[in-house]
C-alpha cells in the first residue's frame, strides 16, 4: 500500500488543537508516525509537543513536506476543511469526523474526484495503519504487528478485533473504510490495492448489513482478485426495517441482509464467518495450509 501509507508518510491534523485532535496526534506520534503539522484557523504560532500549527492546509504541506491529513474537524466545519485539503492537493485526506451530514460528504467527494488529487478516506472511519511503519487516524497501534494480512473494514470496532484476533501473524495495512451511506475510498478500492501489494498474501474483507457494497465487491473479486479473501458481514440478527448502528446500515426486505451479502460473497469463493473469531480462524487456516 505504499501509495497511501508508508515510511514517507508526513501526516498533518487538521484540528490537531482540539481536544480529540490533540489526543490522536499523541497517540500517533507514540505508535511511530511522523505527524508533522497541524492545522487550526486562527491559530498559526501555537504548538502540540512542538509540533507546529499553521493556519491552512497549503501553508502547513509548504512548510513541512506534509502528504497526508487526519481531518478531526467538527461536524459542521468538516465540508470546508476537506475541500481546502482537496484545495492543497495532499494526496491522502483521512476524514475521522463522525456525524458529517450527507450532502456535506456527497459535495467534498465529488470536489474531490473533479480535482482528482485527493484520495479520501472515510468519513465516520477509524483510519489507515501499516503497522511498524506509519498509522494515520485512531486505531490502536499496540494491538498487531506486520504481516501478509490485507484488511479492510466498515467498522472500527471490528477492524481493532480482526486486528486483534490475527496478532500472531499481522498485517501489511489495515483500512477502516467508515460505514455512512457515502464514503470516499471504498471496499473496491482496498481490494485493488491488496492485489496489487507485494506485501498482502491474503485479504479479510469486513461488511455489515445495508447497501449493495459488498455483493459490487463481490463481483469485483470474481473479475480482478487471486489472493485469497475471508469475509465477515455484521448484522446477521439486525431486524429489518431498523437502522443499526452505521448510518448506512439499514436493511429493506432481503435487499442488504448480512445473508444476501454472503451468498454474493460465498458464489464467488470468498469463505465467510459467522462471527470475527470464526474469520479469523479460517484466514489462520488458509495461511497456514
Amino acid at each position: 500500500m505504499t501509495m497511501w501509507l508508508n515510511a514517507d508518510s508526513r501526516i498533518l491534523v487538521q484540528g490537531m488543537t482540539g481536544s480529540e485532535g490533540t489526543k490522536h496526534t499523541r497517540r500517533m506520534t507514540a505508535s511511530g508516525a511522523r505527524v508533522v503539522a497541524g492545522v487550526t484557523p486562527g491559530k498559526a504560532g501555537q504548538d502540540v509537543d512542538g509540533i507546529p500549527v499553521f493556519n491552512d492546509v497549503r501553508e502547513a504541506m509548504i512548510a513541512t513536506g506534509a502528504n497526508v491529513s487526519v481531518v478531526f474537524v467538527p461536524p459542521r466545519f468538516a465540508r470546508a476543511a476537506v475541500e481546502e485539503a482537496v484545495d492543497a492537493e495532499i494526496p491522502l485526506c483521512v476524514v475521522i469526523t463522525e456525524g458529517i451530514p450527507v450532502h456535506d460528504t456527497a459535495r467534498f467527494f465529488q470536489y474531490a474526484t473533479n480535482a482528482g488529487a485527493t484520495r479520501i478516506i472515510g468519513p465516520n472511519c477509524p483510519g489507515i495503519i501499516s503497522p511498524g511503519v506509519s498509522n494515520a487516524g485512531i486505531i490502536p497501534a499496540d494491538i498487531t504487528g506486520p504481516g501478509p494480512i490485507g484488511l479492510v473494514s466498515k467498522s472500527g470496532t471490528l477492524t481493532y478485533q480482526m486486528m486483534y484476533e490475527l496478532n500472531d501473524i499481522g498485517f501489511s495495512t489495515a483500512v477502516g473504510i467508515g460505514g455512512d451511506p457515502i464514503i470516499g475510498t471504498t471496499h473496491i478500492d482496498c481490494l485493488a490495492a491488496f492485489q496489487d501489494d507485494p506485501e498482502t498474501e491474503a485479504i479479510v474483507m469486513i461488511g455489515e448489513i445495508g447497501g449493495d457494497a459488498e455483493e459490487r465487491a463481490a463481483a469485483f473479486i470474481a473479475d480482478y482478485v487471486t489472493k485469497p479473501v475471508v469475509g465477515y458481514v455484521a448484522g446477521f440478527t439486525a431486524p429489518e426495517g431498523k437502522t443499526m448502528g452505521h448510518a448506512g446500515a439499514i436493511v429493506s426486505g432481503s435487499s442488504g441482509t448480512a445473508a444476501a451479502k454472503q451468498d454474493a460473497l460465498e458464489a464467488v469463493g470468498v469463505r465467510v464467518g459467522q462471527t470475527p473469531s470464526e474469520a479469523a480462524r479460517i484466514m489462520r487456516s488458509l495461511l497456514r495450509g
